[in-house]
């Protein structure tokens, strides 16, 4: 309870319930005035830094696959991708079906006017996020294709660079930002008109979790020729502990323990995909992200994104889910730019997007950390039917 107490999460949750009790009752405008001054200061250096996080943790990812990568090791990158982007079509596909039918309205025109800001400091970024993605690929396979040792090196100290300023600097201050812009859209009248439909959505999500767990489980049998249930009856531990912590990092050595049981895996490549899918492998996580940007846009701006911006946001989604693992918060964090770049996400629209992440966020982490067991089967089943040698892995 402790550990959950200190966790991402919960401070999220905290502080977005602390903004928005704050938010209605508040009535000074000098004090509003200072919640608006820091919201857009630390809106600004967290999309500053958004560029530097796809650089540092794409790039690094990118030419780790040129160093004695196996064909099995390329499968499974494959496997997560495919899962990831399957999972956000899926999410999409039900967004457009059934959000117009939750009355969901836009109460952007119902709002009170936010006093203006005291000051304004921008911090503006080195590059666009798609500028930052473009680059992270070239430089990621021009170092494959040229063998640099001594750029791998670079790019790997550059991402423990990276991933220093994201857990030291960016993750302590989101839920003040997270606080301060959940003050202001409950000032404004925007979030308070519509949490009982969010109750909804995150059990839409949920089910959602399991449909698509299904469809992995179901493909991973009809290609493995092996019964499913014989890996699923022994991951109620690890799917419970996973609720529990919110962590893949924190539930992997019970999921290792519950995948080992199983008699249709092989053992090494249980050791050696479910640590590998944990980090790569994040189905339950996109397609809940995928549908919450969707209800958030219907709600903060009054329509769906276009289906042509819903393909594009998925596909590069998977690209991100894959290639930034690590990143505090969860793909969601990772993909900050996505949403703001694609979708056209202003930083108020994006907090909606974080906050409501958190609150359903253990069971996206269940949904991952058990499609790892459909993707580890479907592992096992290559290496017999190829003949490839383990230890290449």
């Amino acid at each position: 309870m402790i550990k959950f107490a200190r966790s991402l999460p919960a401070k999220l949750i905290l502080s977005m319930f602390i903004g928005l009790v704050v938010g209605c009752y508040v009535n000074n405008i000098i004090i509003m005035q200072v919640v608006v001054t820091i919201e857009k200061l630390l809106a600004s250096f967290i999309f500053f830094c958004v560029p530097l996080i796809v650089i540092g943790f794409i790039t690094p990812s990118i030419t780790k696959l040129g160093q004695s990568v196996s064909k099995v090791l390329e499968l499974a990158f494959l496997l997560a991708y495919i899962s990831s982007i399957g999972a956000a079509f899926m999410a999409a596909f039900a967004g457009f079906e059934l959000i117009p039918y939750l009355s969901i309205s836009s109460s952007i025109t119902q709002t009170r006017e936010l006093p203006k800001v005291v000051f304004e400091l921008n911090f503006p970024s080195i590059m666009n996020v798609l500028s930052a993605l473009v680059i992270s690929v070239l430089i990621g396979i021009a170092t494959r294709w040229t063998k640099s040792v001594t750029t791998i090196k670079l790019l790997e100290e550059f991402h423990q660079i990276i991933l220093s300023i994201v857990t030291k600097v960016l993750t302590p201050i989101l839920p003040f930002f997270v606080g301060c812009t959940f003050c202001s859209l409950s000032y404004e009248g925007i979030i308070t008109k519509q949490l009982p439909i969010f109750a909804v959505i995150v059990l839409i999500v949920i089910i959602g979790h399991f449909i698509w767990l299904t469809v992995l489980y179901v493909f991973a049998a009809i290609y493995s020729k092996k019964n499913p249930f014989k890996i699923l009856k022994y991951y109620g531990p690890a799917y419970l502990t996973a609720i529990g912590t919110m962590s893949s990092a924190a539930t992997l050595p019970i999921a290792l323990e519950c995948a080992r049981k199983s008699e249709v895996l092989d053992k090494d490549m249980v050791d050696f995909g479910i640590p590998l899918f944990s980090n790569i492998h994040v189905c339950g996580s996109v397609l809940t992200e995928v549908f919450f940007v969707m209800v958030v846009s219907q709600i903060y701006y009054g329509h769906l994104p276009s289906v042509g911006l819903m393909v594009l946001f998925c596909l590069l989604l998977g690209v991100f889910a894959v290639g930034a693992p690590g990143v505090p918060g969860g793909t969601v964090i990772a993909s900050l730019g996505l949403i703001t770049s694609i979708l056209g996400f202003d930083s108020n629209a994006t907090v909606l997007v974080l906050s409501i992440f958190a609150l359903q966020d253990s069971f996206g982490t269940a949904c991952n950390i058990t499609g790892d067991g459909a993707l580890t089967l479907i592992l096992t089943k290559f290496i017999d039917h190829f003949k490839v040698n383990k230890k290449l892995v």
